[in-house]
């Protein structure tokens, strides 16, 4: 997701899995990553509740290590890893490497294995066009996503910068101003809810862009409740301006989202979004969705439980102003459906 200086103002394709698709040179070797840090307002915490303080240190520094070979008749491969320090609610943490991807790239066929990018996780127009990808310093818990609701956020396969990631395979081909997109991923890990242990998830993603405009699909079929997911965007980027809606069907809970960002003189630019999400249809809970599929890993909404239900409007804002070298200020605010109130501002730099 990272972008550089002006960049970060125009791009709609916001995560970074189809800058993985593009070509790799030979014999290669590059360091890169980010830094961020700055102040976190969220009314959610209370000292004197859950001992975090409403206003805290939010940083992140990363260290990104990209490496490639092509051989002689020009198949290229290529892996990635990273090593990250965050802290967060006052909780810092020491520094960790993830798990590796694994990639081959063929002409505009790219195959990756391992800590995968997930088909979902690269549609475009689902992320706000921030240095960040959502609101203010660390994307205040990403509420602006149409994938994610009721708490249960982050259902579906994508790269872990902090973790082992979900060991899967996926295949991209891109053409002129098409991109295809298909993951799996097996989860084998025990889940309490489940005596048979694991389930799977298959996604696919198609995204077409033509002059200013573009449109994606993407679906993930998944064995666990809750993660089945059919999401659309469409934008337009007029260089100055750009403006986009989304929308997901979350496994029967539907949410809609609308984005707009405008430059401001030579170095600003201004995001600003508004979601609405259905409500949580307790019945279906209660019945268990008429599957024999297993809980969900977040298990917020599990059979028989009650939900969390994050029904309503949510909306924000965020301002960022280009320093110059890699540099930028960013601050911003969101109000979330369940009435929580974040506000965070600081600076990121990217070398």
């Amino acid at each position: 997701m990272e972008t550089e200086g002006n960049k970060m103002k125009k791009v709609l394709f916001a995560t970074t899995a189809l800058i993985a698709t593009a070509s790799v040179a030979a014999a290669d070797v590059r360091l890169s990553g980010y830094g961020r840090f700055g102040l976190d307002y969220n009314d959610a915490n209370d000292s004197n509740i859950n001992g975090v303080s409403d206003t805290t240190i939010t940083s992140r520094l990363r260290l990104q290590f990209d490496m490639s070979a092509e051989t002689d008749m020009g198949v290229a491969f290529d892996a990635r890893f990273r090593a990250q320090a965050e802290s967060r609610d006052n909780n810092p943490g020491g520094a960790v490497f993830n798990g590796a991807r694994f990639g081959v790239v063929w002409e505009g066929l790219r195959v990756n294995v391992g800590n995968i990018i997930g088909a979902v996780e690269n549609m475009p127009g689902t992320y706000l066009e921030t240095r960040t990808a959502g609101i203010g310093i660390d994307g205040a818990g990403f509420f602006s996503h149409v994938g994610n609701v009721n708490n249960e956020f982050f259902n579906w396969d994508a790269y872990s910068s902090a973790g082992v990631g979900v060991n899967g395979v996926e295949a991209l081909y891109t053409y002129e101003g098409f991109v295809g997109h298909i993951s799996y991923s097996d989860r084998n890990e025990t889940i309490a809810a489940n005596n048979n242990g694991g389930f799977d998830r298959a996604a696919i993603m198609l995204t077409y862009s033509w002059n200013d405009f573009g449109v994606a699909a993407a679906y993930q079929n998944s064995g666990a409740m809750w993660e089945d997911k059919t999401l659309v965007s469409g934008w337009y980027d007029g260089g100055n301006w750009g403006a986009r809606i989304a929308y997901a069907d979350n496994d029967g809970i539907s949410k809609w989202g609308l984005y707009g960002n405008i430059d401001i003189g030579a170095a600003s630019n201004l995001v600003l979004f508004v979601t609405s999400e259905d409500s949580v249809d307790q019945a279906d809970v209660n019945a268990g969705r008429g599957d024999n599929r297993v809980a969900s890993t977040s298990a917020s909404c599990a059979a028989g439980t009650t939900c969390t239900d994050t029904e309503g409007e949510t909306y924000g804002i965020n301002w960022s102003y280009d320093l110059g070298g890699g540099a930028s200020f960013e601050t911003g605010y969101r109000r979330a459906s369940n009435d929580n109130d974040t506000f965070q501002a600081g600076v990121y730099f990217s070398f």
